[in-house]
């Protein structure tokens, strides 16, 4: 899922999440502070992710539509019930389906946890790029306890303006990053109008040149995404069904 949601601040928010899963050793450093190794205690983590701005319901579909350098794209992220167990911790399955023109060009698994303190984490992912049915990449897959991989944080459980916070990292594959920009955004897509909205500027330091601000709604979750720098990408929140 994280995919679709396609950027530093406050040394105070890196503190807070660390010690929210049990992290003491990193707790009051820089999110880019090297090395990055949050202690993971699967006994203050559950697969019902519940956190206000990054819901996961089993049986939720979102689809989004939008354009990617001109084309036109389909995106379907749906909620699975199925549960993937990494580093210890219970991860509820989301698969993420991308099209272009009615043709498949990636398909994801994400896995997610949420912690006692309402953060949800990010485990990894199991990513594929197809053309013409066939795979052509699985850049940019990662599994957190593998090869060094490193779960981060998708969603706070309660932004503050200026927060900055890792979402993954497994160095020189995944190194997402996010600064919340606003908590009080209104934004209207095709699905609906909202308040209270959180804004993040997402970035990587594997491309600099690349920035996205995505627009997070209470009891929806990602409603919309905008590429600001390095590339041309609009995509929003048109439908949610439930099975």
């Amino acid at each position: 899922m994280k995919r679709y949601v396609v950027a530093f601040a406050a040394l105070t928010a890196a503190a807070a999440l660390l010690a929210a899963c049990g992290g003491g050793g990193d707790a009051g450093k820089s999110p880019t502070a090297s090395p990055y190794s949050p202690t993971i205690d699967p006994a203050r983590f559950t697969d019902r992710v519940t956190n206000r701005y990054f819901p996961l319901t089993p049986g939720t579909t979102y689809v989004y539509e939008g354009t990617k350098d001109g084309t036109p794209q389909r995106n379907e992220v749906t909620v699975t019930r199925d549960a993937k167990t990494i580093l210890g911790v219970r991860c509820v399955v989301v698969h993420d389906v991308v099209m272009e023109e009615g043709n498949l060009v990636e398909e994801t698994f994400d896995w997610y946890a949420q912690d006692s303190d309402g953060n949800v984490w990010y485990f990894g992912e199991d990513s594929k790029e197809y053309e013409a049915g066939k795979v052509t990449s699985t850049k940019g897959s990662w599994e957190a306890g593998v090869d060094g991989a490193q779960p981060g944080i998708v969603m706070e459980a309660s932004p503050k303006v200026g927060d900055t916070y890792r979402q993954e990292y497994y160095a020189g594959e995944a190194e997402d990053m996010a600064t919340v920009l606003n908590v009080n955004e209104s934004t209207t897509v095709s699905a609906g109008s909202y308040q209270e909205v959180v804004v993040t500027e997402d970035f990587t330091p594997l491309e600099p040149d690349q920035v996205e601000h995505k627009y997070f709604a209470p009891g929806v979750g990602f409603v919309m995404g905008s590429m600001v720098k390095g590339g041309s990408e609009e995509i929003e929140l048109v439908e949610i069904t439930t099975d």
